[in-house]
């Protein structure tokens, strides 16, 4: 299980624990989080599950995958270099204490 805080674009900020394997979007849908949509139910296929992880922390998550990478052009939010999709990132115990920062708008 990890800890995860997800700073909504209001400034609102949530700690989940979650369990392994989870992704952060179904962390954040699971428990009422504003500004993760996840249209695509997790499938890597809207980009409405948009996330700007916490910079010192990108090197503990997998590389984003090719499909992440173009699913990732399609954001609505500005891309910056720490966007990731939540539904691509599981949780586990190396990501114990990540944050999260949900953009704006999703869609």
């Amino acid at each position: 299980m990890a800890n995860i805080t997800y700073i909504e674009a209001s400034g609102h900020s949530t700690t989940v624990n979650l369990h392994e394997g989870w992704s952060l979007m179904q962390g954040a849908t699971a428990n009422g989080i504003d500004g993760i949509l996840g249209e695509c139910g997790g499938s890597c296929a809207c980009a409405t599950c948009h996330c700007y992880v916490d910079e010192s922390r990108l090197s503990d998550l997998s590389p984003a995958s090719e499909n992440e990478l173009v699913m990732l052009d399609n954001v609505a939010a500005e891309r910056h270099p720490n966007s990731r999709l939540a539904c691509q990132i599981k949780a586990s115990a190396a990501l114990e204490g990540l944050v999260v920062t949900l953009p704006d708008v999703q869609e």
